[in-house]
């Protein structure tokens, strides 16, 4: 994390040469990091669909903006955990995001001349994101009809290619960091439930109150590149 933040101040304030745009997709998949369901890194378990705006400040970064809609399940039966398995909880949400901030390219990218272009890189920036705000009863996932909203910091590694004059391809990973504990239904803080059989506060929260959750997309973009080249020697 420490190396995005690094990098992006730098080229931040570093000379700005050209410009040009890209509009396009993102599809794949979604899939948690929590305290249900397993604990690996790239595991979709859910669809992953969204559109992006790039403005390409440099060969080297760009600013870049997204909505990104995904789905998944945490599913205790496919953890390596014993305890989890035993415990058998399974959990399905959705996330909305709108993020913004910058991609900053591994080497020069230059789509003002013809031929190939390709680099690796990184983005970071700052989402804010929309989830059902789920609690567990006895095993089952309840939703009340709430949803909340939080911050998330992206942390995200992939590449681009151009495969013609005006379409760049690209793969990406994109974890995730949450300002909440509550993606998997483990830490329902805003809810005031009461035992329907005896009147008492009903506290339904489990795991580790200490760490927050995750999220990841895992997939591949196409953009179509569009714009003008401002002087003539920007890129050159």
């Amino acid at each position: 994390m420490r190396l995005f933040i690094a990098i992006g101040l730098i080229l931040l304030f570093g000379q700005i040469n050209a410009q040009i745009y890209e509009l396009g997709v993102f599809v794949g998949g979604t899939n948690n990091i929590g305290d249900v369901g397993n604990a690996n890194f790239i595991s979709p378990s859910g669809p992953a669909l969204g559109a992006l705006f790039k403005w390409n400040k440099s060969k080297r970064y760009a600013w870049r903006a997204s909505i990104i809609y995904g789905e998944f399940i945490a599913d205790d039966s496919k953890s390596s955990m014993a305890s989890r398995v035993e415990r058998n909880f399974a959990v399905k949400n959705s996330v909305t995001e709108f993020s913004a901030g910058l991609e900053v390219n591994f080497v020069e990218y230059n789509l003002h001349r013809l031929g190939s272009a390709f680099t690796p890189y990184l983005y970071t920036g700052l989402t804010y994101f929309r989830y059902d705000y789920n609690y567990i009863d006895a095993r089952d996932l309840v939703n009340e009809g709430q949803k909340d909203g939080t911050f998330a910091i992206p942390m995200t590694v992939g590449f681009k290619k151009r495969i013609s004059q005006f379409l760049i391809l690209g793969g990406e990973i994109g974890a995730r960091y949450t300002f909440t504990d509550n993606l998997d239904a483990s830490h329902p803080e805003k809810l005031d439930l009461v035992d329907e059989t005896t009147g008492a506060p009903f506290d339904p929260k489990f795991g580790n109150i200490f760490s927050k959750d995750w999220y990841v997309f895992t997939g591949l973009t196409l953009t179509y590149t569009f714009g003008r080249k401002p002087c003539s020697d920007c890129f050159e």
